[in-house]
């Protein structure tokens, strides 16, 4: 699993704001970070990490929530959790192909015949969730909630809630 990154820089004595922002703006730029080569499922791995960068995300914003202008606050949590939803549906597929694999490869030629029809079937609907996948992860839509995200911090920094 993808390790969380270590908040910087943060003291017990810190505004709840000044922590919102560290902690937020991290979490986002971790999503970022493991959208990296998500579509191919032959790396499964990848998408775990991002599913896991986007649930880091939304918990952050959601405790930190009274930080942040509530309008395009929630507009944004929206988008996190579209994101988190896109991958859970293709993490799904990839857990469940990895286990009849694993499964299957103990079993007699005939009985891994029907194992592997039932990989084939799920392989179509990981291709399916694969295309769900594929406009919440492009880059130009990451970077604008990034973006987002970043005008949200700023807000956060100047007390603007």
């Amino acid at each position: 699993m993808a390790k969380a990154r270590e908040i910087a820089g943060l003291r017990s004595g810190d505004r709840f704001a000044d922590v919102a922002v560290r902690v937020v703006s991290t979490r986002a730029d971790e999503l970022l970070e493991h959208s990296e080569g998500v579509l191919e499922t032959s790396k499964i791995e990848r998408v775990h990490a991002m599913r896991v960068a986007s649930r880091r995300l939304r918990a952050a914003m959601e405790v930190f929530a009274p930080c942040f202008p509530r309008k395009p606050f929630k507009k944004a949590l929206k988008e996190v959790k579209e994101i988190a939803d896109a991958l859970g549906e293709r993490r799904d597929c990839d857990v469940s192909i990895a286990a009849l694999r694993y499964f299957g490869a103990a079993l007699s030629d005939a009985d891994r015949r029907g194992v592997l029809m039932m990989v084939e079937g799920l392989e179509e609907k990981q291709a399916v969730a694969n295309q769900g996948v594929a406009p919440v992860v492009e880059r130009p839509r990451l970077e604008q909630l990034r973006a987002r995200i970043a005008e949200l911090t700023a807000a956060a920094e100047r007390g603007n809630a």
